[in-house]
């Protein structure tokens, strides 16, 4: 089955899309405990959120990166999560949006959202052809992902861990099996536009 080169794929439900993102304990633990993001989670820095498990455990190294021990997965609500899609600015200059490079930095600095597509990546964490999103959020759209679009909060570091274990044993169908289940995300013909995506 030919993937699209950028396409978003995620775990959803009808009212819901889970993210993932990686911290250190304390800050993982504050979370979990509140249900929600709480002190030492800070909102004043760009916060990342990952559709896909993989490309997580790509960036978290199986939740073993100092600062990134802890995975979280994050359910928003498609509300939000969409309206952070059609507010998202590139955070590179892309040729066929942008007449120049000055007009893209004048839509980055005007944006509290950006987009970026990464390589996804295999069960070895090994770079496939096609690509995954990340979305950054800071300013407002921070907040709205605390205050608003959030809807619950898993530790999904045991998942991790077992899926690795299984992958490093060379059972990778044990290792699929305990992968979330991921599918294309439904995208409007006008954010699909908006985020370059096919």
């Amino acid at each position: 089955m030919d993937i699209p080169q950028r396409q978003i794929r995620a775990r959803f439900t009808d009212s819901t899309v889970t993210v993932y993102q990686a911290y250190r304990p304390e800050i993982a633990e504050a979370a979990l405990a509140a249900g929600r993001f709480v002190p030492p989670f800070r909102r004043g820095r760009m916060t990342w959120v990952k559709p896909s498990f993989l490309w997580m455990m790509y960036r978290c190294a199986w939740a073993t990166a100092p600062g990134q021990e802890r995975v979280l997965a994050v359910e928003l609500t498609r509300e939000g999560f969409e309206w952070a899609l059609a507010r998202a600015c590139p955070s590179s200059w892309q040729r066929d949006r942008h007449a120049d490079r000055a007009a893209w930095s004048r839509e980055l600095k005007a944006s509290d959202v950006r987009v970026q597509w990464d390589p996804e990546r295999s069960l070895r964490l090994t770079p496939l052809p096609y690509r995954s999103l990340q979305l950054g959020l800071a300013g407002d759209a921070a907040d709205r992902y605390v205050d608003e679009w959030l809807v619950g909060l898993t530790d999904v570091t045991a998942t991790a861990h077992a899926v690795r274990r299984s992958s490093d044993s060379g059972d990778d169908e044990a290792a699929t099996a305990l992968l979330p289940p991921e599918r294309p995300y439904p995208l409007t013909a006008a954010l699909a536009a908006a985020l370059g995506a096919c």
